[in-house]
């Protein structure tokens, strides 16, 4: 029999795992434009305004191996990293807080439901992007990069590894994804997905996920799903 997922009146919500670009942190367009100049330098045509929608939800060494099956060129074992470094360098310069985050954060804690974060950046990164966002004391300890483990989204393994670290089933947690990369490793981790998405943007045909339009209808969904539960 298959168990009740996370927002389910059968189920029991215990976790809740974010993502970390587009969900609490602006700085998905600042990690794709330097990977479109990335991509340029190695010889593809990227305009500036494409590189969201080209790289969104990408890991690192995803977007190597797509520029170098594009261009037939190596881009060497050290792109990743250098890449990286880039990413971190543009962070620390400073990065904005998604709208309504904090109060979004606020409403979570007050719940009483304990958080974690799961994210193809590497850890280095999100420290950078949580200290320049006031958002460090939220996640103390309670980080995962799929980056860092080498298995990054669409596979599930850094939301398993969150449930796991937390000692919670993953039918028991709630993911918060922007994009489709991310929310596949929800799903395909057992967990219900809620995916921020604003305006008419197309969402996918998949179960066990949700769609909300901005941060402010979050905790309200959670309210929700603990009162049915009878919490």
């Amino acid at each position: 029999m298959t168990q009740a997922l996370a927002l389910s009146p059968e189920g029991q919500l215990k976790l809740v795992i974010f993502d970390c670009d587009g969900v609490l942190v602006d700085s998905e367009q600042t990690c794709c434009r330097i990977s479109a100049e990335e991509a340029r330098a190695a010889g593809l045509t990227i305009p500036p305004d494409k590189a969201v929608e080209e790289f969104s939800g990408m890991a690192l060494p995803e977007i190597q191996k797509d520029i170098e099956k594009k261009t037939g060129k190596s881009l060497g074992s050290d792109w990743a990293d250098r890449v990286q470094k880039r990413f971190v360098e543009a962070m620390k310069q400073g990065v904005e807080p998604i709208d309504g985050v904090h109060a979004m954060l606020e409403g979570v804690k007050k719940l009483g439901l304990p958080v974690r974060v799961g994210s193809n950046s590497s850890t280095e990164e999100m420290d950078a992007k949580f200290i320049a966002t006031d958002m460090t004391h939220y996640f103390t300890d309670r980080i995962h990069s799929a980056r860092d483990m080498g298995i990054p989204k669409p596979r599930p393994d850094v939301y398993l590894h969150a449930a796991a670290q937390e000692g919670v089933d993953p039918a028991n947690c709630v993911v918060l994804e922007d994009s489709n990369t991310g929310a596949r490793a929800a799903v395909d981790a057992g967990m219900m997905c809620v995916l921020l998405r604003p305006g008419a943007e197309p969402v996918p045909e998949w179960p066990n996920l949700v769609r909300i339009h901005h941060l402010s209808e979050f905790v309200p969904l959670l309210q929700k799903a603990l009162h049915n539960q009878g919490k």
